[in-house]
């Protein structure tokens, strides 16, 4: 299903009641300046990506948000073994489906990293019912990328830890800093114990598993009813943290 495409940017218009043009004639004239759909999401615009310092009068604020990190599951393995054009091209296609769904329920894709990723729910387009979105977009993920294997004709393979081909996610949510983050290099993202949470979770998720948190189920109990948690060991906490397969 192809992504619905707005003629104007969604964040400046929730934030600023600002119709920005995103596409049509009426966009010619912001493109002169720069001003055109994001990376991050193309119903977007390069206003919210690089200018929030100006756009929000700060340059850090408070967000509830929902996190998602995704990782490529065997990555490693296949490029010790495959041709180095296979294996960019397979990151390539997981990177875009991981794009699409994101894309499809208004988060933002804020990182890739390596063979992960790291989406945003709920800025700069808002939404009640992120946590909800943020589920939805991890069985979207699974869902699109379900056929790599079959799709690059590769071998059964599994990682030393037993990890096949396959996707891992852990998702979190809550309040979190989000803003420009260093000096000689701008960083725009979110920072705090939710993004290390979900981070941590991706890190223990199995291939082909989402693993959410106790957060994420009271606030999205639609799609996470009648799930049992289990406590995990993560690195950088101090105490299990319970976690839930959906």
């Amino acid at each position: 299903m192809s992504l619905p495409r707005s003629m104007i940017c969604k964040g400046c218009w929730q934030q600023m009641h600002l119709p920005v043009p995103l596409r049509g004639p009426a966009s010619i004239p912001f493109r002169a300046f720069g001003i055109r759909p994001s990376r991050m999401n193309p119903n977007t615009c390069t206003i919210c990506e690089l200018m929030f310092t100006r756009v929000m009068k700060a340059r850090q604020i408070t967000v509830d948000v929902s996190v998602l990190f995704a990782d490529l599951r065997g990555y490693t393995t296949l490029s010790q073994s495959l041709p180095a054009d296979t294996v960019s091209s397979l990151l390539d296609v997981f990177y875009d489906e991981c794009a699409e769904a994101i894309w499809e329920f208004d988060g933002l894709l804020n990182k890739t990293v390596g063979d992960a990723i790291m989406a945003i729910f709920n800025f700069p387009i808002r939404h009640d019912d992120h946590a909800q979105r943020a589920v939805r977009t991890a069985r979207e993920i699974q869902r699109r990328c379900s056929h790599l294997g079959r799709e690059f004709d590769l071998p059964h393979h599994a990682e030393a830890d037993g990890s096949e081909l396959g996707v891992g996610i852990g998702i979190d949510t809550g309040e979190t800093s989000f803003g420009e983050f260093g000096r000689s290099h701008r960083d725009l993202t979110a920072i705090g114990t939710v993004v290390n949470t979900a981070s941590r979770a991706q890190s223990v998720a199995p291939a082909g598993r989402i693993l959410v948190t106790r957060a994420v189920c009271d606030r999205a109990p639609g799609e996470t009813a009648s799930r049992e948690g289990r406590d995990y060991e993560l690195k950088g906490f101090d105490k299990p943290i319970e976690l839930y397969a959906v």
